[in-house]
């Protein structure tokens, strides 16, 4: 598997094919679960090969928003599919590849212990004291697409998901469940809910 040549084809692609819209689902996004899942994959004993394909699936789990918002996950295994044997990853490698993105899918529902970790990866940030921050990207990539509206309905979504989401991992549990539960009270007195 030549890991560091399909990174430089997919960060590539994605400075120049990647909608400008796109405040959260751009390439730092990529970059920040590439380093989520390397933590979590050695957290979770993790090496080796399968590390890589976690590595590699990162790497192109978003990789379809170059073609479409909506549905973005199977275009996003479809390019990992035709890309990776150029790469030397083996049709086996592949689906477990394109199982790994699927799994990114919301509402998420991993099947295998790499599906799980990525997944977690992916949604990292909502259990880091930066969830605010990088939310905001993603409350203005969403008002472009009419998606949230107003600030009181993004913090009201917002709200709704982290309530609604669990870790799969013992690793993001541990690292991640704690900030993420004060992540919520912050958005509860927000919206004047405690």
């Amino acid at each position: 598997m030549k890991y560091g040549k399909a990174k430089n084809y997919i960060f590539k692609k994605l400075k120049k094919e990647l909608s400008p819209d796109l405040h959260y689902h751009c390439i730092d996004h990529t970059k920040d679960v590439i380093k989520a899942v390397t933590r979590l994959g050695k957290m979770e004993n993790v090496t080796g090969k399968e590390l890589k394909l976690l590595k590699t699936a990162a790497l192109y789990h978003d990789v379809g928003f170059t073609e479409t918002y909506d549905g973005h996950e199977i275009v996003s295994a479809r390019i990992a599919r035709e890309t990776l044997p150029r790469f030397d990853y083996t049709e086996d490698e592949i689906k477990t590849i394109e199982g790994m993105i699927l799994a990114t899918e919301i509402p998420q529902n991993p099947k295998t212990h790499l599906e799980q970790i990525l997944a977690d990866a992916d949604l990292d940030y909502i259990g880091r004291d930066d969830l605010f921050l990088i939310g905001q990207r993603l409350q203005y990539e969403w008002k472009l697409r009419g998606i949230a509206t107003s600030l009181k309905d993004w913090h009201e979504k917002q709200l709704d998901f982290l309530q609604n989401h669990h870790y799969f991992t013992q690793s993001a549990k541990k690292l991640r469940e704690k900030v993420k539960q004060q992540n919520i009270y912050e958005l509860e007195k927000l919206l004047c809910k405690k």
